[in-house]
């Protein structure tokens, strides 16, 4: 497993200390957020960012985040061009597109039609800055794309399977009641675990997404091992919302026994 982290792990931590964060517990890359309490990069230049991060030998794997980018107008091509100018110019690989979550437009029709939009404004933009637009379904009931095969369908039709991949995040997969796990397409997946029973797992929210350990109800490493078995071989990063987690001054051991769990589990689940 390659390990990654999201700086919603860490969020009290400025940009070189997450890239120390990750470095310590052996994580290939990490992403980066616009949302964050502090200014991206807490303003330092993007090609420093870049060339530090490439010292420590950990790569920027993804910026986040274009919100609502299937809600496409003017104004979100400018929020997505000025994006994937800062991705471009600290070397990022990936840009991230966050789907809508207002309870607008929620027919499969006026979804695939505000997709197929969104793609072909942003698959040029993509191709000229040499990016990957890593779209991110979510499982919430008021998000108008919480289907993974639609996206895909819509990426191949558009054939521009070159320039979008799909991010597995394992809460969203579960409280939108799993179904397919689409492997080939993923170019992140998302990890983070729920073990408060107060709630049907399709009832939570961000909030309680934790670290991953032996009470975990998302099936985390079921997901996981799917994924794998089917070919998935990228980042698998951790993106924690639980206010617990976020304020750890230092989350280091947390994370590391969380990593390690999770490895441990999915390996012997994969020899046995």
């Amino acid at each position: 497993m390659e390990r990654a982290l999201n700086h919603m792990a860490a969020p009290r931590h400025g940009w070189t200390d997450f890239l120390d964060l990750a470095k310590d517990l052996g994580c290939v890359g990490v992403e980066f957020r616009n949302d964050l309490l502090c200014q991206l990069f807490d303003g330092a230049d993007p090609p420093i960012v870049g060339a530090t991060a490439r010292a420590a030998g950990v790569r920027i794997l993804a910026l986040a985040e274009v919100k609502a980018f299937n809600d496409w107008s003017d104004a979100k091509r400018n929020e997505a061009v000025a994006l994937m100018k800062i991705a471009k110019a600290c070397g990022a690989e990936m840009v991230s597109l966050i789907a809508r979550n207002d309870g607008q437009r929620m027919s499969k029709a006026e979804s695939r039609a505000d997709l197929a939009v969104a793609l072909r404004e942003l698959a040029p933009l993509l191709e000229e800055q040499d990016l990957i637009g890593l779209i991110e379904p979510l499982g919430f009931e008021t998000c108008n794309l919480r289907n993974k095969a639609d996206t895909i369908d819509e990426i191949e039709a558009l054939g521009a399977a070159h320039r979008f991949r799909i991010v597995h995040d394992t809460f969203h997969h579960a409280i939108s009641l799993g179904g397919p796990i689409f492997s080939q397409h993923t170019g992140m997946v998302h990890i983070s675990g729920i073990a408060d029973r107060g709630a049907p797992v399709a009832q939570c929210g961000d909030a309680m997404r934790g670290l991953v350990d032996a009470d975990d109800r998302l099936d985390n490493v079921g997901q996981l091992i799917e994924l794998l078995e089917n070919g998935y071989d990228g980042p698998i990063s951790f993106e924690p919302f639980s206010p617990q987690i976020q304020c750890l001054a230092d989350p280091t051991s947390a994370l590391l026994r969380s990593f390690e769990y999770v490895e441990a589990e999915v390996r012997a689940a994969r020899i046995s």
